[in-house]
Order: C-alpha cells, then structure tokens, then sequence
C-alpha cells in the first residue's frame, strides 16, 4: 500500500513537471503587442481612451458630478444649505479634476511629440482639441471654485516630485481661452458616430460663459462682455442648436443629444449614472430616498406657469409637497422623466447637461446689454425666447416678457433670476451668485438666514487639508484653517 501511494506521489509529481514546463514554455512566448506607461499614447484611439477615462473621473457612479449637489448646497435652491461652509467642502471635485487633468495633459503631450503615428493632420488637430476642450473645462470649474490653482499642463514635470504653487486667477483664464480658441477652430461642427464628444458649437458655447464670468467677479473686466455677446452670437446664428419647443419635454429621453443639449456627461445602460432615486421623495412608485429637496422658500418663489409644471416636483398622486414624509419639493429633471422600469430597477442612462442652448440664449442676452448699456432688441428677444416657453407661449402676468425699455440694472436681474429658474440643479446657481457677487443681497438671496452667516471669505471654496499637508507652496484660501506643516 505505501509503495502505490509513492508510486501515485512519483506519477503525480511528473505531471505537475509537464504542465509546469509546457506553462513556461507559453509564457515565454512572444506578444505581437503590448501596452505600457512608455508607449501608451500612439494611437487615436488610445488619446481618445484617455479622454475618456478622464470624464470617467468627473461623471461616476455616486462620486464626482454623478454625487456632486452636496459641493453646492451653500446656494439658494437646494433646501438644507447654508454659508456654514466645510472645511472638506469640494474635495472630491478638486481631485477628480486633477487626476482628470493627468490624463489629459499625457494624451496632449503625447501628440505634441508626434508619438501617434500613421494619421493625418486633421485627424491630429481634432485630437489636440478635443484634449484642449476638456482641459479648459477641468480650470473652468476648478478655477471658480478655487480661485488660483496650480496649473499643470503637457509641459509640466511631474507634480508630486516638483510640487507647484497656486497661479493666479488671471493666468488660469489666460490658459483657458487659449484652449478654447483653439478647440473652436479644430474641432468638428459634429461627430456622426459619436454624439458625447465636444464639437465646436460646444467650445463657443463654453468659451462665451467663460468672456462672461471674465467679465465679472473676480476680474472684473467689462471689455469681456462684448466678446461673451459676439461668441453666443456665432452659436445662435449657426442654426445647429434651438430649443426644445415644449418645456415638457427638455429632459426626456428623446432629447438626451439635442436639439438644446450643447454638451453634456454621458450615460448608457452600460455605463450608468447615480440611482435617480436620491432627487426624489419616497412616494414616488416604488420609493425615492429624498436626498436632495429643493428649498421651500425657493418654490414659493416661482411663477405659477409651464416650466414649474415641468421642473418642480410638488405634487404626486392627488398629494402636495406638504403631504410627502419629507414635506419638501423636488427637481423632476433627472427622475420624473425616467421609465418606472428603469427607476425601479435602478438602471438609468440619463445624461446632465453641462452647457444647453438655453444656456447660450440667456449668455448672449445678460451680455449684450451689459455691452450696450441696456438691453438691446436681440437681447431682449433671446431673453424672451426662456420666458415664452416657460409660460407655453401664453401671457402670464406672473412672469411677463422683458422689454427694451427696462433699465440695465433690472434687466440684468431678470435675467439672472431667470437663470435661476430654467437652470435650477444643473450646477449652474452657485457660479452666478459668485461671479454676481450676490450671496448678501437680500433681494437675491431667498433664505434670509444665509445672511446670518454669511462671510465674504463664502465666495471660495477651502483647498484640501490633505494637499495642504503634501505641497507646503500651496497657500489655503482665506477663512479656511491651514493644517500644521
């Protein structure tokens, strides 16, 4: 018997030598080609895969943008907000800005040093740009949350071995228009096989909201106004975007790519958003988590017409907002327009709009009369446009149409509270209340005890403790502690 087992020991042993041999022998096998950090970038498809990835950081399942609206809770829309800021407040963003920024200066640099081969100059071009478009946008939010960052870009050696101080404010921007100048020209009017990626309908549009908060706080720079007027203009003017004619139907499935979505961060069934369950209240079908309501105090404030219908939840099966267990309103915009299959079953391909003609029209309206000293007839008609389909092309003493004959000063506020209302919980508020220095004005600002808190150190957000700690050339915005280092 003990001679079988070692006889079985010996068999099995040689067995397991063969495999092991073969195993080596397959291993040692050469591949036709491989990947890694040195020759990453040679290809299109490989600059695209980084862009991608680079979204992926912004747009992701409960983080970034896809997680965002606690970031903004200090404006007036979202309820439970106040000045009482965070010392953590926009951490997440800022790193997924910069690790997004990694991935797009290496494609950028990769181009630059002529590694993708086999394309032609125009292909190369729209590379570079769409890299250049996605850069701009990544300072863009960083820059008016922050103020100052450190600006990395192809050139840049690396970060953590030569750690960089803020630039400021103006060479952020500097940095910006150059890239969305450069995006507006190289890239195409449309993609027919790719409908995510920015086109150059999408740079101008980003490009004039850049002119306009330039032309506000904090630069202040009032010669920016008329270039924020000329950019929106060429927009208009392109007959590529229009509205959606029924305010009902903007953020319906059918409309996901347009005619009014610029651009925006993309969803598909493979590649989800955040559960829609969290905009809305536990009534609804088979239960909401009531994670982000809207402020009372906001809805109340909003004209009965069209657009409330179509973008305030404030009744559901014969019940007002006061019945429901949280007694709060809600944003329809990413939930309501959801099939009841697909929002009970957790499977959502919403896309969230970062810049819509809307958007444009109201850009091109606050602009030219800020350029022109008041507002002009094509302002005045852009503007009007919002307010139209917002009312369903009806009168409506509530809410009625802007004139010619309104001074600067009240047309300015029109259009600012008009942004407030057809932009509401798309990121937009927070960014008009600081670039409008408006975050203490009683006849702006809804909840009055905001006020209470508030500090002009509010129109910034804290740099992370933790990048504080890591780069001591790093300087913490004013109001915020800076950690022992």
């Amino acid at each position: 018997m003990k001679k079988n087992i070692i006889y079985l020991l010996r068999c099995s042993l040689f067995l397991a030598l063969i495999v092991f041999v073969l195993g080596c022998k397959k291993l040692e096998e050469q591949p036709i080609s491989s990947v890694t950090p040195a020759n990453f970038g040679n290809s299109a498809l490989q600059i695209e895969s980084s862009y991608a990835g680079s979204l992926n950081y912004l747009w992701d399942y409960w983080a970034g943008y896809g997680y965002c609206y606690t970031a903004f809770r200090n404006d007036d829309q979202l309820n439970g907000g106040d000045l009482n800021i965070p010392d953590d407040n926009g951490d997440d963003l800022w790193n997924r800005h910069y690790k997004a920024l990694l991935n797009i200066n290496a494609a950028l640099g990769s181009i630059k040093k002529g590694n993708v081969k086999g394309e032609t100059q125009e292909t190369l071009d729209a590379l570079e740009a769409q890299g250049r478009f996605l850069r701009a946008f990544n300072y863009f939010m960083l820059v008016r949350m922050f103020g100052g960052v450190p600006l990395l870009t192809e050139n840049s050696p690396d970060p953590i071995q030569n750690p960089m101080a803020r630039s400021s404010i103006a060479d952020v921007y500097a940095l910006i228009v150059g890239d969305l100048i450069f995006a507006t020209e190289k890239l195409p009017e449309s993609w027919s096989d790719a409908p995510g990626k920015p086109t150059s309908g999408a740079a101008k549009s980003i490009l004039a909201k850049v002119y306009l908060t330039m032309a506000t706080y904090p630069l202040n720079d009032a010669t920016n106004y008329q270039k924020a007027a000329d950019m929106a203009l060429q927009v208009i003017e392109s007959g590529t975007y229009a509205l959606v004619d029924s305010v009902v139907d903007v953020f319906t499935s059918a409309n996901k790519y347009g005619p009014e979505m610029i651009w925006n961060f993309n969803s598909t069934y493979d590649d989800q958003t955040t559960d829609p369950q969290m905009w809305t209240t536990e009534n609804y079908l088979e239960g909401g988590w009531g994670d982000a309501a809207v402020d009372t105090a906001f809805e109340r404030s909003w004209p009965v017409q069209r657009r409330k219908e179509a973008y305030l939840f404030t009744d559901w099966n014969g019940k007002h907002y006061t019945a429901f267990p949280e007694q709060l309103p809600f944003c329809k915009k990413f939930f309501f327009y959801v099939s009841a299959q697909d929002f009970n079953g957790y499977s959502v391909n919403t896309n969230w709009p970062v810049i819509r003609y809307a958007d444009v029209l109201l850009i091109y309206a606050e602009s030219a009369s800020m350029a022109n000293g008041g507002p002009t007839t094509a302002a005045v008609n852009a503007l009007n446009k919002i307010i139209n389909r917002a009312n369903g092309y009806v009168p409506n003493a509530e809410h009625p149409l802007a004139t010619t004959s309104m001074t600067k000063t009240v047309f300015d506020a029109t259009v600012i509270q008009e942004r407030s209302w057809e932009l509401f919980f798309e990121n937009d508020r927070w960014f008009d209340i600081i670039r409008k220095r408006i975050l203490d004005d009683p006849k702006v600002t809804i909840r009055a005890s905001d006020r209470l808190n508030f500090s002009i150190d509010d129109y910034l957000f804290p740099i992370p403790q933790t990048d504080l700690k890591l780069n001591k050339l790093l300087e913490q915005n004013s109001g915020y502690p800076t950690p022992d280092r």
